[in-house]
């Protein structure tokens, strides 16, 4: 890692006005008012919030706007949104509530010009793509990128599609591991060092976190962050619990105050 610092990031899944959480993308659970975890993670020290708009495919449009608006006039840390955002308008609107990032999915796979076109609006470290990665049933070692909430196929080779995002100028990479999404079994190191090493721009790794071990690990594999769900909505461990084990680990870590 160098002199980089990992980064720790909460993962908000919400649909409607709730937050959710599932398991492998499927089975949501309701958890309560997502601006409630929000504030509380900023408490314990997390770096970035995440929010994703789950639903966002039966609406053909991001439902966030008044829970980003509240957060970010509540907490001062990066923000990410995602979920249906599927223009350059779209994403000037989730910005204009006060999010730093947005993050890409369906739309990219799409039509992969809209990443260029949001990085040359916003900067590239606006330009967040979204991957949903499930393991190849063909070929071993490899992995497709799915979308609508890993369900759908692309068609599209996990790596080969990171390596043209970066190309088309996405400034980071959200990878989330399907398979090991909310098992809380650790995380795909051979899905994060595979994507890690084909792309210059940072990784962040979800799925599978079940402890801070698992976190270190994935960043000892390449992430340059770490976004937790179950881990930390269920109250198992706090992001400082995290950040701890990474610091004790040797990754260091960012300082949020």
């Amino acid at each position: 890692m160098g002199a980089k610092k990992a980064r720790v990031i909460a993962r908000l899944d919400v649909k409607d006005e709730n937050l959710v959480k599932g398991i492998q993308l499927e089975g949501l659970r309701k958890l309560g008012p997502p601006n409630d975890f929000a504030r509380k993670y900023y408490a314990s020290g997390i770096d970035e919030i995440l929010y994703i708009d789950i639903v966002a495919s039966l609406y053909n449009r991001n439902n966030l706007s008044y829970i980003v608006r509240k957060t970010c006039e509540e907490i001062f840390i990066p923000v990410t949104v995602g979920g249906g955002l599927r223009s350059v308008e779209d994403v000037r609107h989730i910005l204009s509530m006060g999010a730093d990032k947005a993050a890409i999915n369906t739309a990219a796979i799409r039509r992969p010009e809209l990443i260029s076109e949001v990085a040359e609006a916003f900067g590239s470290q606006c330009m967040v793509l979204s991957v949903q990665a499930k393991k190849s049933r063909t070929q071993s070692g490899r992995w497709e990128a799915y979308f609508d909430n890993g369900r759908e196929h692309s068609g599209y080779d996990v790596v080969e599609w990171v390596k043209r995002a970066e190309a088309l100028g996405a400034g980071e990479i959200l990878l989330t591991s399907v398979d090991s999404e909310g098992l809380q079994r650790g995380a795909d190191l051979p899905l994060i060092e595979a994507v890690c090493s084909a792309v210059r721009i940072p990784v962040i790794y979800c799925g599978g976190i079940g402890k801070p071990a698992d976190a270190v690990l994935a960043v000892k594999a390449g992430a340059a962050a770490v976004a937790s769900a179950s881990v930390f909505h269920y109250g198992k461990y706090t992001p400082s619990d995290i950040k701890q084990a990474l610091t004790g680990a040797g990754t260091g870590v960012r300082q949020t105050w």
